[in-house]
């Protein structure tokens, strides 16, 4: 008897030190990961676009899909998000949808995130059950603050107001809430439809113009230095970054850094720390 309470006592002590150290190990992963964040603006909120490519509604379900997983994967984080703007599908899912992701570092872990997203599985839209292949792209800017270098003109702005065709309620459907911003000098349309005030979704929806027009001006100038290097490659939408294998085999492969895993399902849960630190060390953007 007394043999089993000692066994008892050392194997709680045996978890205990497992449990310990596997904290110990998490977060001296996570302060490595840290070190890999030294751009400008790797410690800025995170503006994240996720885009359905050609196939219907089998893209937009697939758009969806990946926003579960960042949305997943941000709560993991303790990261603050805020659905801004979302253009549902036909029949299911999401054409587009722009999220805030607010948190330290949000941007750095983010960043390597932009590209193209592949999914391979048996469509759950399709009675004959055949293996479709679907495409999303992912785009994630800097959220730039308010007495950044980004200077916007009144006189540039074109405003209009309508009522949301999204989630929310009947609240929604009585008033002309939504806002829709054009830049006109560059063309930029950003859309906030998500608050139920008008004034809210014009606050947020200027902030998401800030950083695409911040982000175009920082495209501009790598353009215009890559140009003078001789060295100008373009990006195609068909250039897969990660492909997502559901059938006939489960697999998630990043095709820049070749770090991949074939629990499927813990990917699209948000646990996509793994990739994100082969990205950080394996190249920068």
């Amino acid at each position: 008897m007394l043999g089993e309470l000692v066994d008892d006592e050392e194997s709680a002590d045996a978890a205990e030190l497992r449990s310990e150290l596997g904290a110990v190990e998490a977060a001296y992963s996570r302060l490595e990961l840290e070190t890999l964040l030294s751009g400008e603006h790797d410690s800025a909120n995170a503006i994240l676009e996720i885009n359905a490519g050609a196939g219907g509604t089998e893209a937009c379900d697939w758009a969806d899909m990946l926003l579960r997983m960042y949305l997943r994967w941000a709560e993991r984080r303790g990261y603050r998000t805020e659905i801004v703007n979302i253009v549902p599908g036909d029949v299911a899912g999401s054409k587009n949808v722009t999220v805030l992701v607010e948190g330290r570092n949000a941007y750095g872990y983010l960043r390597n995130e932009r590209g193209v997203h592949r999914l391979v599985r048996i469509s759950p839209f399709d009675s004959n059950k055949r293996r479709h292949t679907s495409f999303a792209a992912v785009d994630v800017i800097p959220q730039i603050e308010e007495d950044s270098e980004v200077s916007i003109n009144p006189d540039d702005l074109r405003i209009d107001t309508y009522r949301s065709s999204g989630a929310g309620g009947q609240h929604v459907n009585k008033t002309d809430s939504a806002v829709r911003i054009t830049h006109i000098p560059t063309g930029i349309v950003v859309s906030c439809q998500n608050e139920r005030s008008q004034h809210a979704n014009r606050v947020n929806a200027m902030k998401v113009l800030a950083a695409r027009l911040f982000e175009l001006e920082r495209a501009r100038s790598e353009q215009r230095l890559a140009e003078l290097r001789g060295d100008l490659r373009a990006i195609e939408w068909g250039s897969q970054m990660r492909s997502y294998v559901f059938q006939p085999y489960t697999m998630v492969k990043d095709l820049r850094t070749n770090y991949e895993t074939g629990d499927v399902i813990r990917v699209m849960d948000g646990d996509i720390d793994d990739f994100i630190q082969a990205a950080l060390k394996g190249f920068k953007i």
